[in-house]
Protein backbone atom coordinates (compact mmCIF):
# COMPACT_ATOMS: atom_id res chain seq x y z
CA UNK A 1 0.00 0.00 0.00
CA UNK A 2 2.75 2.63 0.59
CA UNK A 3 4.43 1.57 -2.05
CA UNK A 4 1.85 3.40 -4.16
CA UNK A 5 2.28 6.94 -1.89
CA UNK A 6 2.10 8.25 1.95
CA UNK A 7 -0.93 7.56 3.34
CA UNK A 8 -2.08 8.17 7.16
CA UNK A 9 -1.68 5.90 10.57
CA UNK A 10 -5.84 6.01 10.65
CA UNK A 11 -6.46 5.60 6.49
CA UNK A 12 -3.78 2.89 6.57
CA UNK A 13 -5.01 1.20 9.89
CA UNK A 14 -8.48 0.84 8.01
CA UNK A 15 -7.16 -0.20 4.93
CA UNK A 16 -4.93 -2.73 5.39
CA UNK A 17 -5.74 -4.28 9.30
CA UNK A 18 -9.60 -3.46 8.78
CA UNK A 19 -9.49 -1.38 12.03
CA UNK A 20 -12.00 0.99 12.70
CA UNK A 21 -13.30 2.73 15.55
CA UNK A 22 -10.67 3.85 17.93
CA UNK A 23 -8.64 6.16 16.29
CA UNK A 24 -5.91 5.74 19.53
CA UNK A 25 -6.41 1.55 19.02
CA UNK A 26 -5.93 1.83 15.61
CA UNK A 27 -2.52 3.89 15.55
CA UNK A 28 -1.14 1.89 18.54
CA UNK A 29 -1.44 -1.28 16.36
CA UNK A 30 -0.08 0.35 13.11
CA UNK A 31 2.74 1.91 15.20
CA UNK A 32 3.36 -1.31 16.74
CA UNK A 33 3.38 -3.03 13.30
CA UNK A 34 5.59 -0.82 11.52
CA UNK A 35 7.86 1.35 14.14
CA UNK A 36 10.53 -0.88 14.48
CA UNK A 37 10.86 -1.46 10.77
CA UNK A 38 13.50 0.53 9.21
CA UNK A 39 11.88 0.41 5.65
CA UNK A 40 8.84 2.29 6.67
CA UNK A 41 8.97 6.31 8.39
CA UNK A 42 6.29 8.68 9.75
CA UNK A 43 6.66 12.22 9.70
CA UNK A 44 4.91 14.29 12.54
CA UNK A 45 1.56 14.58 11.17
CA UNK A 46 1.15 10.52 11.70
CA UNK A 47 1.76 10.50 7.46
CA UNK A 48 3.41 6.68 6.79
CA UNK A 49 5.98 6.48 3.51
CA UNK A 50 8.07 3.74 2.08
CA UNK A 51 11.80 4.93 3.32
CA UNK A 52 14.99 5.21 1.09
CA UNK A 53 15.26 6.77 -2.06
CA UNK A 54 11.75 8.36 -3.17
CA UNK A 55 10.63 10.28 -6.50
CA UNK A 56 13.22 13.27 -7.33
CA UNK A 57 16.51 11.65 -5.38
CA UNK A 58 19.66 12.98 -7.94
CA UNK A 59 21.16 10.01 -9.31
CA UNK A 60 24.02 10.94 -7.42
CA UNK A 61 22.93 10.94 -4.04
CA UNK A 62 21.96 7.44 -3.89
CA UNK A 63 23.46 4.49 -2.43
CA UNK A 64 24.17 1.37 -5.04
CA UNK A 65 25.08 -2.34 -3.86
CA UNK A 66 26.32 -3.80 -6.89
CA UNK A 67 26.73 -7.71 -6.44
CA UNK A 68 27.58 -10.61 -8.51
CA UNK A 69 27.50 -14.41 -7.79
CA UNK A 70 28.62 -17.83 -8.91
CA UNK A 71 26.51 -20.73 -8.64
CA UNK A 72 27.10 -24.06 -9.04
CA UNK A 73 25.29 -23.85 -12.42
CA UNK A 74 21.53 -24.79 -12.09
CA UNK A 75 18.55 -23.12 -10.80
CA UNK A 76 17.70 -23.11 -7.06
CA UNK A 77 14.65 -24.73 -7.55
CA UNK A 78 16.52 -28.13 -8.39
CA UNK A 79 19.14 -27.74 -5.23
CA UNK A 80 21.57 -25.26 -6.81
CA UNK A 81 23.71 -22.55 -4.47
CA UNK A 82 25.52 -20.21 -4.62
CA UNK A 83 29.99 -20.81 -4.38
CA UNK A 84 30.80 -17.03 -3.84
CA UNK A 85 29.14 -13.77 -3.59
CA UNK A 86 30.50 -10.25 -3.86
CA UNK A 87 29.04 -6.89 -3.39
CA UNK A 88 30.80 -3.33 -3.27
CA UNK A 89 29.37 -0.20 -2.82
CA UNK A 90 28.81 2.67 -5.06
CA UNK A 91 28.23 6.19 -4.29
CA UNK A 92 29.06 9.69 -5.57
CA UNK A 93 30.53 8.27 -8.30
CA UNK A 94 33.11 6.14 -6.48
CA UNK A 95 33.69 2.42 -5.80
CA UNK A 96 33.49 2.30 -1.90
CA UNK A 97 33.16 -0.55 0.59
CA UNK A 98 33.41 -4.12 -1.03
CA UNK A 99 32.94 -7.49 0.22
CA UNK A 100 33.38 -10.80 -0.54
CA UNK A 101 33.12 -14.67 0.28
CA UNK A 102 33.62 -18.47 -1.07
CA UNK A 103 30.56 -20.24 0.54
CA UNK A 104 29.60 -24.04 0.61
CA UNK A 105 27.03 -24.82 -1.78
CA UNK A 106 26.66 -28.35 0.33
CA UNK A 107 26.69 -30.04 -3.28
CA UNK A 108 29.25 -30.75 -5.41
CA UNK A 109 30.49 -28.25 -8.07
CA UNK A 110 30.47 -29.35 -12.14
CA UNK A 111 33.48 -29.85 -13.51
CA UNK A 112 32.32 -27.87 -16.76
CA UNK A 113 32.16 -24.82 -13.74
CA UNK A 114 35.02 -25.25 -11.88
CA UNK A 115 36.85 -25.04 -15.34
CA UNK A 116 34.53 -21.49 -16.46
CA UNK A 117 34.27 -19.78 -12.79
CA UNK A 118 38.36 -21.66 -11.08
CA UNK A 119 36.39 -22.63 -8.22
CA UNK A 120 36.83 -25.78 -6.81
CA UNK A 121 35.67 -28.35 -4.27
CA UNK A 122 38.64 -28.23 -2.15
CA UNK A 123 38.19 -24.45 -2.51
CA UNK A 124 34.98 -24.00 -0.92
CA UNK A 125 34.78 -27.56 1.13
CA UNK A 126 35.68 -25.57 4.22
CA UNK A 127 34.06 -21.92 3.35
CA UNK A 128 31.18 -20.53 5.05
CA UNK A 129 27.67 -21.89 4.23
CA UNK A 130 25.46 -19.16 3.33
CA UNK A 131 23.52 -19.10 6.40
CA UNK A 132 26.19 -17.88 8.39
CA UNK A 133 27.14 -14.77 6.14
CA UNK A 134 23.45 -14.01 5.59
CA UNK A 135 23.17 -10.97 7.86
CA UNK A 136 26.00 -9.41 6.85
CA UNK A 137 25.05 -9.70 3.21
CA UNK A 138 21.43 -8.39 4.81
CA UNK A 139 22.98 -5.45 6.29
CA UNK A 140 25.25 -4.47 3.12
CA UNK A 141 22.10 -4.63 0.60
CA UNK A 142 18.79 -2.50 3.24
CA UNK A 143 18.82 0.95 2.25
CA UNK A 144 20.61 0.62 -1.02
CA UNK A 145 19.46 -0.22 -4.71
CA UNK A 146 20.53 -3.78 -5.57
CA UNK A 147 22.80 -3.82 -8.72
CA UNK A 148 23.75 -6.51 -11.14
CA UNK A 149 24.74 -7.56 -14.49
CA UNK A 150 21.18 -9.44 -15.53
CA UNK A 151 19.82 -8.28 -12.31
CA UNK A 152 17.12 -11.29 -12.14
CA UNK A 153 19.57 -13.98 -11.88
CA UNK A 154 21.64 -12.82 -9.20
CA UNK A 155 18.92 -10.94 -7.48
CA UNK A 156 17.29 -14.51 -7.95
CA UNK A 157 19.84 -16.16 -5.50
CA UNK A 158 20.55 -13.87 -3.29
CA UNK A 159 16.76 -13.10 -2.50
CA UNK A 160 15.91 -16.88 -2.09
CA UNK A 161 19.01 -18.02 0.31
CA UNK A 162 18.05 -15.27 2.32
CA UNK A 163 14.44 -15.80 2.80
CA UNK A 164 15.98 -19.33 3.11
CA UNK A 165 18.36 -18.49 5.95
CA UNK A 166 17.03 -16.01 7.58
CA UNK A 167 12.99 -15.81 6.91
CA UNK A 168 13.68 -12.24 5.53
CA UNK A 169 14.56 -10.46 2.05
CA UNK A 170 15.55 -6.37 1.95
CA UNK A 171 13.30 -4.10 0.39
CA UNK A 172 15.30 -2.68 -2.25
CA UNK A 173 14.95 -1.42 -5.29
CA UNK A 174 16.60 -3.12 -8.21
CA UNK A 175 18.95 -1.65 -11.46
CA UNK A 176 20.22 -3.96 -14.15
CA UNK A 177 23.44 -2.71 -16.23
CA UNK A 178 22.03 -4.62 -18.98
CA UNK A 179 19.05 -3.03 -19.35
CA UNK A 180 20.93 0.37 -18.40
CA UNK A 181 22.84 -0.54 -21.47
CA UNK A 182 20.42 -1.10 -23.66
CA UNK A 183 18.87 2.30 -23.41
CA UNK A 184 21.51 4.15 -22.88
CA UNK A 185 23.89 2.86 -25.27
CA UNK A 186 21.16 1.42 -28.05
CA UNK A 187 24.59 1.65 -31.07
CA UNK A 188 26.18 -1.22 -28.85
CA UNK A 189 26.06 -4.12 -30.67
CA UNK A 190 26.44 -6.31 -27.38
CA UNK A 191 25.90 -5.06 -23.62
CA UNK A 192 27.57 -8.55 -22.04
CA UNK A 193 30.46 -7.41 -19.42
CA UNK A 194 33.03 -7.56 -21.44
CA UNK A 195 31.78 -5.58 -24.35
CA UNK A 196 30.62 -2.83 -21.73
CA UNK A 197 34.44 -3.09 -19.65
CA UNK A 198 36.04 -2.29 -23.69
CA UNK A 199 33.27 -0.02 -24.12
CA UNK A 200 34.72 1.63 -21.30
CA UNK A 201 37.88 0.75 -21.34
CA UNK A 202 37.36 -0.74 -17.79
CA UNK A 203 40.32 -3.45 -16.86
CA UNK A 204 38.58 -6.52 -15.89
CA UNK A 205 40.82 -9.11 -13.56
CA UNK A 206 39.51 -12.74 -12.17
CA UNK A 207 36.73 -12.84 -14.87
CA UNK A 208 34.14 -15.48 -13.52
CA UNK A 209 34.65 -14.64 -10.36
CA UNK A 210 32.58 -13.08 -8.13
CA UNK A 211 34.76 -10.24 -7.03
CA UNK A 212 35.73 -9.78 -9.93
CA UNK A 213 32.82 -8.82 -11.91
CA UNK A 214 31.31 -7.55 -9.57
CA UNK A 215 34.12 -4.56 -9.26
CA UNK A 216 34.21 -4.47 -13.23
CA UNK A 217 30.11 -4.17 -13.16
CA UNK A 218 30.32 -0.85 -10.63
CA UNK A 219 32.73 0.92 -12.70
CA UNK A 220 30.55 0.23 -15.51
CA UNK A 221 27.62 0.96 -13.65
CA UNK A 222 29.53 4.30 -12.61
CA UNK A 223 29.84 5.06 -16.65
CA UNK A 224 26.33 4.36 -17.05
CA UNK A 225 25.26 6.73 -14.91
CA UNK A 226 27.38 9.85 -16.04
CA UNK A 227 25.58 8.36 -19.54
CA UNK A 228 22.35 9.16 -18.08
CA UNK A 229 22.90 12.49 -16.49
CA UNK A 230 24.49 13.44 -19.85
CA UNK A 231 21.00 12.29 -21.73
CA UNK A 232 19.13 14.53 -19.17
CA UNK A 233 18.58 11.88 -16.53
CA UNK A 234 19.11 13.53 -13.44
CA UNK A 235 17.16 11.35 -10.72
CA UNK A 236 15.84 8.39 -9.66
CA UNK A 237 12.40 8.77 -10.92
CA UNK A 238 13.86 9.92 -14.55
CA UNK A 239 15.83 6.69 -15.15
CA UNK A 240 12.65 4.46 -14.15
CA UNK A 241 10.46 6.20 -16.29
CA UNK A 242 13.50 5.74 -18.60
CA UNK A 243 13.73 2.43 -18.43
CA UNK A 244 10.41 1.12 -18.93
CA UNK A 245 9.83 3.63 -21.92
CA UNK A 246 10.35 0.95 -24.77
CA UNK A 247 12.79 1.87 -28.00
CA UNK A 248 10.98 1.90 -31.09
CA UNK A 249 12.70 -0.82 -33.35
CA UNK A 250 13.08 -0.35 -37.15
CA UNK A 251 12.19 -2.89 -39.27
CA UNK A 252 14.97 -4.56 -40.63
CA UNK A 253 15.30 -4.64 -44.38
CA UNK A 254 14.61 -7.50 -46.77
CA UNK A 255 17.62 -10.08 -47.00
CA UNK A 256 18.44 -8.94 -42.43
CA UNK A 257 15.87 -11.54 -41.80
CA UNK A 258 17.96 -14.38 -41.23
CA UNK A 259 20.61 -11.93 -38.80
CA UNK A 260 17.76 -11.26 -36.86
CA UNK A 261 16.21 -14.31 -36.51
CA UNK A 262 19.89 -15.51 -35.52
CA UNK A 263 20.78 -12.88 -32.85
CA UNK A 264 21.78 -13.70 -29.59
CA UNK A 265 20.06 -11.87 -26.38
CA UNK A 266 21.90 -8.94 -24.45
CA UNK A 267 23.04 -11.07 -22.06
CA UNK A 268 25.82 -11.59 -20.27
CA UNK A 269 26.76 -15.10 -20.78
CA UNK A 270 24.93 -18.00 -22.32
CA UNK A 271 24.47 -20.44 -20.49
CA UNK A 272 25.52 -18.61 -16.90
CA UNK A 273 26.76 -19.92 -13.68
CA UNK A 274 27.25 -15.94 -12.48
Amino acid sequence: MLAEGPMHTVALAEEVLRLTGSPGAASAAIFTLLGPDSRFQVNGEGVWSMAGPGPGTPLSELRFAVVDVETTGGPFGRGHCMTEIAIYEVRCGVVEDGYQSLLNPGRRIPRHIEILTGISNDMVSSAPYFDHIADDVMERLEGRIFVAHNVSFDWGFVSRQLAEAIGDVPNVERLCTVQMARRLLPRLRRRNLDALARHYKIDVTDRHRAHGDALATARVLIRLLDEANRQGIPDLDALRAFLRKRRRRSRPRQGQQLSFLGATPDTDETPRSD
